[in-house]
């Protein structure tokens, strides 16, 4: 093994030693860096193979890993920061005298690259080369200031007036579309402009970024073995092999399946939309609701602003169509027994959509509706709300205000009609824009229908009349020991609540009842009273779903942006899926970090953060139809998503340098050290070097020594020693890392990865 720092002859030469005073001095440390990095290089100082003694023993080892970045640009500080821990510890026991080895590579599946390519070819044809964008026009600038210093002229003077004021794009920016972030002028920063063009073609940023980041990497000194490195997706033909063989593996095992599930997806992509794929909303994952069906009856108080919601039940019934609904979304399915009344925003904007599936008609907000048609109605028979995915037909649209005043029938209501109420505390952006009141266990419901009650002059504003408020009394339905059984009354008088502008206060109410009712709260009404809120919740929710109350909706937990700047949905499309979460499969996992025999988090939070990863972590999109990667193998119109594919692709450092070797990021045949062709690499052949119990291949080109090479450098290196990580990816890359090491060498678990600890800002993952 090569020399883990420069001869003292050559330290004596450097420079450093004759530097002058200012500047210099750092000059001169800067070259000694670069003769230093240059004897490493020529010296091979980082480049590690197994090693035995004369015995046949085998030395120490310590290899460490870094998950390889994603290479849609250079490396950032980010990086640095973290990679530092990895080649410190890395030296640390090469000094040691340990066989250390630190493999390097760079990631390319997914998305992002792809996403970025698109962008830049539409800002090319739209735009030109060099683009001439909107924005940058000197009279279309100049415009935009001028309305910007008006705006802000009118926000101030209102706000001098005492009066509240509402941020906003002006009309120029929205026309001209100010303010978006262009990929032409991102890749300006990096690359030379006359070289921009070629970015829009996705293969270019494979061929370009990658290498960069080995000069950068060499630059910082980080001591890699580089005869290891390599890019992901089809383009490297060995690593696609490897990949390949994986999925195969893990299809064999039971681990991959195929049905309809419901992920967070993208229509302008037309895809789902994994951790990876995203610009905004890493680790948010489907939230499942359930749509309350409040039926809309006659108009009873001749109001003007009703006069559309007449012609549309009359068109109604006209077509024989079985009815309009307010649909709020609930997670509370168990306390309709107290609704009072439903809650629009009165400035909100709605819209009544038909839903082919039920013959109805739902009124909610369109970001909900475009969800809903999205969704299976029965995923068993593959029917759909909406004829067609991802569409919804519109009947009428309407203000909040136009919404008032209505009556309703409220399905496991006590009072026969309510009326919809305003609140001006909804959020448009979640759920479906309306809400169905239950005051007794919810503090902001109990607050609102106060406050209509409390302050005529409030509810004249909106022209709610005392008959659509005064007779709706609290309604018990759970009783909480400690709180009654009016656990939101409770709660709103011992904090003092007195409007829904306290906002800090009723998220404290509304967090503490909630839990209270859900974990010992028990039913005091309906067919279920007697039972505990948590057994009731279930099937309550089922029951009205069968009488066709109810329909479940899902949308994302918190707001998921793609790449490509859309607002996600959740939506049920046919899915390769990783069963994670399988009984099983997350026992296995959960034995070996829990057990405190093989997996030590040194911390407590790292070890929480384990274990929730573990029990929220469960079926997992494991394809795409669009973007860079590997294609399935046994179903090539689908593309193997990145967080998929990264999962045990440590274990093919120990081998990259018998395929690929030094300066072939890409995986060019003809610069195979070994002479190896992709097409040799066999599933047998991957069996044979990785997996216990496997015969040499018959069907290859490859030696047998090779093979065998190959297999005891895989056997030496591994398990990994440790991996150097950002504790974000705990819940997705490193748990999911877990889950296939367990998978792949399910009966050798001292090659799964055994322990975690925190390290600053980053996480690390070694062995005992």
């Amino acid at each position: 093994m090569a020399p883990a720092a420069p001869p003292a002859a050559e330290m004596a030469n450097l420079s450093v030693s004759t530097a002058p005073k200012g500047t210099a001095k750092r000059d001169a440390l800067c070259a000694s860096e670069v003769e230093v990095q240059a004897m490493w290089e020529r010296e091979k100082a980082f480049e590690s193979n197994p090693c035995y003694d004369e015995d046949g023993n085998k030395k120490e080892k310590f290899i460490v890993t870094f998950p390889y970045p994603y290479s849609n640009g250079h490396l950032h500080l980010g990086h640095a920061f973290s990679l530092t821990k990895a080649v410190f510890r890395a030296q640390f026991e090469r000094n040691r005298g340990k066989n250390s080895l630190f493999p390097f590579a760079f990631h390319c599946t997914g998305m992002p690259i792809q996403a970025a390519a698109n962008k830049l070819k539409s800002e090319i044809e739209l735009y030109g080369v060099p683009p001439k964008f909107p924005e940058e026009d000197p009279e279309v600038r100049a415009q935009m200031e001028a309305e910007l210093a008006a705006a802000a002229k009118a926000k101030a003077d209102k706000q001098a007036a005492g009066g509240k004021v509402k941020g906003g794009k002006t009309k120029l920016i929205q026309k001209t579309g100010t303010g978006i972030v262009r990929q032409w002028n991102i890749l300006k920063r990096m690359v030379p402009e006359e070289e921009i063009p070629k970015f829009a073609d996705p293969i270019y940023w494979l061929m370009h970024f990658p290498p960069i980041g080995v000069d950068h990497m060499k630059r910082f000194g980080s001591g890699v073995d580089w005869r290891r490195a390599f890019i992901t997706t089809s383009v490297n033909g060995y690593y696609d092999a490897f990949i390949r063989w994986q999925f195969n593996v893990l299809k064999q095992k039971g681990k991959v399946l195929f049905g309809k599930r419901n992920n967070v997806y993208s229509l302008v992509d037309g895809q789902v939309c994994a951790d990876h794929d995203r610009s905004e909303g890493e680790g948010v994952g489907p939230q499942e609701y359930v749509l309350i069906k409040l039926k809309v009856l006659a108009p009873d108080h001749g109001q003007e602003r009703h006069s559309k919601m007449e012609k549309l039940l009359k068109r109604v019934e006209d077509e024989g169509k079985k009815g309009v609904y307010f649909v709020p979304a609930t997670l509370r399915p168990e306390t309709m027994y107290g609704q009072t009344n439903c809650f629009v925003l009165p400035t909100g904007e709605y819209g009544a959509y038909y839903v082919d599936a039920t013959d109805e008609v739902f009124i909610m907000s369109a970001r909900s509706a475009r969800g809903l048609s999205c969704q299976a109605y029965d995923a068993a028979n593959d029917v759909y709300f909406t004829k067609e995915f991802g569409k919804i037909e519109c009947l009428e649209t309407f203000t909040g205000d136009e919404l008032l005043g209505l009556p309703l029938k409220a399905p496991n209501a006590t009072y026969e009609k309510v009326y919809t109420l305003p609140l001006l505390t909804i959020s448009m952006g979640k759920g479906t824009g309306v809400v169905t009141s239950v005051p007794s266990d919810a503090p902001d419901d109990y607050v609102a229908l106060k406050a209509l009650k409390d302050k005529p002059d409030f509810a004249a504003k909106y022209d709610i009349t005392p008959d659509m408020v005064e007779p709706f009394d609290v309604v018990p339905i759970i009783s909480i020991e400690g709180y009654g059984d009016a656990s939101a009354v409770f709660m709103c008088e011992k904090l003092k609540i007195s409007s829904f502008n306290d906002k800090s206060k009723l998220a404290q109410a509304k967090d503490e009842t909630y839990l209270k009712g859900f974990t010992i709260g028990v039913m005091t009404y309906g067919p279920h009273a007697g039972k505990k809120v948590s057994e009731a919740k279930q099937l309550i929710r089922d029951e009205m779903i069968a009488a066709g109350q109810a329909h479940l909706y899902f949308e994302p937990e918190s707001k998921v942006v793609s790449r490509t700047n859309d607002e996600c949905v959740v939506a049920s499309t046919d899915q390769w899926y990783l069963a994670y979460g399988e009984d099983s499969w997350c026992s296995a996992v959960k034995k070996h970090v829990l057990d405190g025999e093989t997996f030590d988090a040194f911390h407590e939070s790292t070890l929480e953060k384990y274990e929730q990863s573990l029990n929220w972590l469960k079926e997992w999109a494991c394809t795409r139809q669009f973007g860079l990667g590997t294609n399935l193998p046994w179903d090539k119109e689908w593309v193997i998503e990145s967080l998929s594919d990264s999962t045990i692709y440590m274990s093919y450092y120990t081998i990259a340098h018998y395929l690929q070797g030094e300066n072939n990021l890409n995986g060019d045949e003809s610069l195979s050290p070994e002479n190896i062709k992709v097409n040799d690499l066999t599933d047998d052949v991957f069996n044979f070097i990785y997996r216990k119990g496997f015969p040499l291949p018959s069907n290859t080109a490859i030696p047998s020594e090779t093979l065998e090479k190959m297999k005891a450098e895989f056997r030496y290196w591994y398990p990994m020693d440790l991996r150097v990580s950002g504790k974000d990816l705990i819940p997705n890359h490193l748990t999911m890392a877990l889950y296939n090491h367990a998978a792949i060498w399910e009966d050798e678990p001292e090659l799964w990865p055994g322990a975690t600890t925190p390290m600053d800002s980053s996480w690390s993952m070694q062995r005992k």
